[in-house]
């Protein structure tokens, strides 16, 4: 069985393209992070809150004076099946970064998924087989993981000698975090190595939901899982569109902004970043698109000060890094000129959440409508 792609055309180029982009995200990341340590796993107790259904937005959601956070409530990956028949061997490409190479994955007894966002181990346990997880990288907090060892150090580098330590049969990876030749060469000590595809989308986290479990020998559950992402989000959006102003012109102007104090790093997020997809699912307008800006671009006053954003989002301990809101506009005063800063609309969530497109999107689009429309009702 060989996975889509072998023949290169305009959506394998496309494919290209957006892991070139995840690269540079990766570069910028594993800059910012080098001397964070893993974070805590997510809270595994269920939050309670008002049904979706029932929230009553905000009359004028640029009115709302203050921060307000994104919370999941449940923080679970819940797998679309328990324990899927497996047919294995199966032959799939891997799509390294020099070219493309056959692989053979005839053993999954014991599989290290890592990537920039935690989707990838996310998708394995949506497939039901959370089980053969033997290793984590930083951004892989859901419960159930908390006692996998972590396989990353400094941030999101790889640390080959604690993958080769776990002895797992498999490693898939997209590429995101490396060096990538430091995995590629897990193959010498006999480690089957896979390279995915992976896009910052909700189309990408369905099509990543199908391809891993091609990989895995279980593509009956990677077609339902890619179902169900794609029916919870359209779903979702439906009714977050109902919470949004019905007029596009009174629509929220939205940015994603990454924060790293302590590394002074401050970038806007544009098209490709995955921040363009969730802003768009979240009926707001993305700012950074309207201004037709790509991937990631170094935050300046004048940049701020153009776009002018109603709102803005930020990963929580990119927050944190800054000390808060307080700490953020007096560090960037041109933030405390917009729309967003004046009226202090901060909406921040978990770093391995927020931008973490996989079998949670539609409840990571869920927590963000929520502290957007509807915050006085709670996380």
């Amino acid at each position: 069985m060989t996975l889509p792609g072998v023949t290169p055309g305009a959506g394998d180029r496309n494919r290209r393209a957006a892991g070139v982009g995840a690269l540079i995200v990766a570069a910028l990341l594993l800059t910012a992070c080098a001397s964070t340590s893993a974070p805590a796993t997510d809270a595994s107790v269920a939050v309670a809150q008002t049904p979706f259904d029932e929230l009553v937005p905000l009359e004028d959601p640029r009115s709302f004076e203050g921060p307000s956070s994104a919370v999941l409530a449940d923080a679970e990956v819940e797998p679309v099946t328990e324990q899927p028949e497996q047919k294995l061997p199966v032959e799939v490409i891997s799509y390294d970064l020099d070219g493309d190479t056959a692989v053979t994955v005839d053993d999954t007894s014991s599989i290290i998924a890592m990537d920039l966002s935690g989707s990838l181990a996310a998708t394995v346990w949506g497939l039901g087989l959370g089980d053969r997880l033997v290793g984590r990288d930083v951004s892989t907090t859901f419960p159930g993981t908390e006692h996998l060892d972590v396989v990353t150090s400094g941030g999101h580098t790889v640390n080959a000698e604690a993958i080769i330590a776990l002895e797992p049969t498999l490693v898939l990876t997209d590429g995101s975090i490396g060096p990538a030749d430091v995995v590629e060469q897990l193959r010498d000590v006999g480690i089957t190595v896979v390279f995915v595809r992976s896009a910052s989308s909700f189309e990408g986290a369905a099509q990543l939901a199908r391809d891993v479990g091609r990989i895995l020998g279980v593509d009956e559950a990677g077609e339902l899982l890619g179902d169900r992402i794609e029916s919870e989000v359209d779903a979702t959006r439906a009714r977050i569109a109902e919470l949004a102003p019905e007029d596009e012109a009174d629509r929220l102007r939205v940015m994603f902004l990454y924060v790293r104090g302590s590394a002074g790093v401050y970038y806007l997020f544009g098209e490709g970043s995955g921040a363009d997809d969730l802003i768009e699912g979240l009926s707001a307008i993305d700012v950074a698109g309207e201004l037709g800006w790509r991937g990631m671009q170094p935050l300046t006053d004048e940049a701020m000060v153009a776009a002018d954003p109603d709102l803005i989002l930020v990963m929580s301990k990119g927050l944190e890094s800054v000390d808060g809101v307080d700490g953020l506009l007096e560090s960037r005063p041109a933030i405390a000129l917009t729309e967003a800063g004046r009226h202090r609309r901060f909406v921040d969530m978990a770093d391995g959440q927020i931008l973490s497109f996989g079998p949670r999107s539609a409840h990571v689009l869920e927590a963000l409508a929520r502290a957007i429309y509807a915050p006085e009702a709670g996380p």
